[in-house]
């Protein structure tokens, strides 16, 4: 069981191969926090609010592992609960890899808890647990670190992973972001990696 890593965004996102080696489970994952998403995304605006964007869909590419991606994330209607989610789309990572490497996690983002930057902490299956880091640089960049820990046992060692990224908003809605990720896992999932993102805020 492995921690799936999407390179090129900040966050923390929870394998749910624990799941998928269970074929009752299979589908319960996605099909909850996809669920959550949707009620979540109906009581937003159409217009993103003013600050950093939690209410957000993106396409990424990795440049490494030739891996596109997509992800969702919304705050639970006006709470600062954050549920997120992902699959993978067109995997070459590994030999038998796969589309639909679906993850999920849920945190809670303490808005502008220092100097302008927002706290964001992060837990979910497979023992992973993250924080991160946003803050708006000004002149419509914002940038972010992150970091997690997925605790295995009976693994020889705690996989552990570093994000940071930097990101322009074109608009109130659209955005792209370079990030760059690394980890202490062995093979492709521990190779530093840089990736791209678009992302739409709604």
């Amino acid at each position: 069981m492995q921690v799936a890593l999407f390179k090129g965004k900040t966050g923390l996102f929870l394998d749910s191969s624990v799941f998928n080696n269970n074929p009752a489970m299979k589908n319960i994952l996605p099909i909850i926090t996809l669920t959550t998403l949707a009620a979540a995304a109906s009581a937003q605006s159409a217009v993103a609010p003013a600050g950093l964007s939690y209410n957000r869909v993106g396409l990424s590419y990795g440049f490494d592992t030739k891996n596109y991606g997509l992800t969702a994330s919304a705050l639970i209607g006006n709470s600062n609960v954050l549920i997120q989610g992902a699959t993978t789309i067109n995997s070459k990572a590994a030999p038998g890899s796969s589309n639909g490497a679906d993850v999920a996690s849920i945190g809670y983002v303490f808005k502008n808890a220092a100097l302008g930057t927002d706290v964001i902490v992060s837990i979910g299956s497979n023992e992973v647990y993250g924080i991160s880091f946003r803050r708006d640089l000004g002149n419509a960049f914002e940038g972010a670190l992150g970091y997690s820990q997925a605790n295995q046992p009976g693994a020889a060692k705690n996989i552990q992973t570093w994000t940071a990224e930097v990101a322009y908003n074109l608009n109130k809605q659209y955005s792209l972001a370079l990030g760059y990720s690394d980890s202490n896992a062995t093979g492709v999932a521990g190779d530093s990696q840089l990736g791209l993102t678009a992302r739409y805020n709604f």
